[in-house]
């Protein structure tokens, strides 16, 4: 590959350069973060992919090389014409008579961009006029910018004529721009097995539309605590989308209901059909490429979902390793943490007691699974604070209209007391204040859901689990 040539060529020319290809931990990879914790589909105003495959990595090898060595230069290929934002960010950090700048976050750490005053056109002339010394064919970098481009791509242009040499190849599960052309411009250029990626990044992009939150959205955050929209609430009709008032449950326009809350992390049922939808697309991918090691998402991540998965979900059977085997018609090794102490008989069981007693079945296989994994441990306080902390969660039944409704009028009269309270009040503890929303909202008489729920998890003790 690219990173070995560069590798023997150093070598050959006794040149002091090795390379090192940076991946995120596997827990903060973009499946295990999507499909394992549930994080929705990047957007502009959530991009939290970029940091955790990007930045975060490259920040970590910098900080790493700068302890090693004392300082780092970094070379970066911008350029000033790629945007005036760009040119005034270089311009920020430039020190003055020196071909380098200060980086923007590391002290003892400078940038190199020997390309600042090139134009795109410039890059690709000298491209093609000079040799790649790494052995590789400059002519097929073009070919691959111009396979994605769906213009010609000219490589002599004036001022009027568009150029390839601006495009950019995000990545394929890119959603936070509307379209990725790439995919589709080089799937009509013959690539066809793109169009399988295609179809697999559209599928994510949909689930940004309001209209789909219901279904593929949990009501409550990672949180574990439904929160209500602190501005606007969006209408759930996408041809409408008006911002309301927040408070209102009805569209001021079409008259149509308002997602009156902040939708949480992706639900279980649709993490798991995406898994095997992706899964799917891996093989088909695999057949028409005629290349059965390509994979579209790695069985270490796998394993991390499935881990995730039974933590959080109380996913006894092991769905992940399920839909794998089903779908790519091979076994995958179970890891030894992910065989527990329960499995999918175990998980009916609760099941049915649990609804029996009407006790959340996710709170209960939670608290087995922290039960579990803390066992023998000298000291208890840290499992009593994860105890106390899914106890606190909202456990009632809020796919419920009528409970939801009840939920969201709680929280709007939390709201509207917490912003009633004058400055020089905020010295009551948050426990002092939580007392007075509690007692606003209850009178005397609140009832205590936790203490409820204790009371029937006391009971399932009666029951063979």
């Amino acid at each position: 590959n690219n990173l070995d040539n560069i590798e023997k060529a150093a070598k050959k020319a006794d040149l002091p350069i090795g390379t090192n290809l940076l991946r995120p931990p596997t827990s903060d990879t973009f499946w295990v973060r999507m499909l394992g914790l549930g994080y929705p589909a990047p957007t502009a105003m959530f991009r939290w992919c970029t940091d955790m495959l990007k930045i975060n990595n490259a920040d970590r090898f910098i900080k790493d090389k700068v302890s090693e060595y004392g300082e780092a230069i970094v070379l970066l290929g911008m350029r000033k014409s790629e945007s005036i934002s760009r040119h005034q960010t270089m311009n920020l950090y430039k020190i003055e008579n020196s071909l380098l700048s200060k980086h923007s976050k590391f002290a003892q750490t400078y940038v190199y961009t020997p390309l600042e005053d090139f134009t795109a056109e410039d890059v690709w002339n000298y491209l093609l006029q000079n040799k790649n010394p790494w052995g590789e064919e400059n002519r097929d970098l073009l070919a691959l910018y111009q396979d994605a481009n769906a213009s010609e791509c000219p490589l002599v242009v004036d001022t009027s004529t568009p150029s390839c040499g601006g495009g950019r190849f995000g990545c394929w599960t890119c959603t936070v721009v509307e379209k990725q052309n790439y995919l589709t411009n080089m799937a009509d250029k013959g690539e066809k097995w793109m169009e399988v990626l295609d179809v697999l990044r559209n599928k994510l992009k949909d689930t940004q539309n309001a209209e789909m939150w219901e279904e593929v959205r949990e009501k409550k955050r990672r949180s574990g605590r439904i929160q209500l929209k602190s501005n606007k609430s969006i209408c759930k009709n996408e041809k409408c989308g008006k911002l309301n008032d927040a408070g209102k449950t009805i569209c001021d326009d079409c008259g149509g209901p308002l997602t009156t809350y902040t939708p949480g992390p992706y639900k279980m049922d649709f993490r798991k059909q995406f898994l095997r939808e992706l899964l799917e697309g891996q093989k088909k991918v695999q057949e028409m490429k005629g290349d059965p090691n390509l994979e579209l998402i790695l069985e270490e991540e796998i394993h991390e979902i499935q881990r995730i998965w039974r933590m959080e979900q109380g996913d006894w059977q092991n769905s992940a390793y399920e839909i794998y085997n089903d779908v790519m018609g091979e076994h995958l090794a179970i890891e030894k943490e992910d065989i527990g102490g329960f499995g999918g008989t175990e998980q009916k069981l609760l099941m049915q007691v649990c609804q029996k007693r009407n006790v959340p079945y996710q709170l209960v296989s939670t608290l087995l699974n922290l039960e579990f994994k803390y066992q023998g441990a000298s000291k208890h306080s840290k499992i009593n604070d994860k105890i106390k902390s899914e106890l606190n969660k909202e456990w009632r039944d809020y796919e419920d209209p009528e409970k939801l409704k009840e939920i969201l009028g709680e929280l709007a009269k939390d709201k509207e007391i917490l912003e009633s309270v004058k400055p020089g009040e905020r010295k009551d503890t948050k426990e002092t204040l939580l007392e007075k929303i509690e007692k606003e909202i209850y009178g005397e008489n609140r009832p205590d859901v936790i203490r409820d729920l204790e009371n029937k998890m006391a009971i399932l003790e009666e029951d063979e689990v």
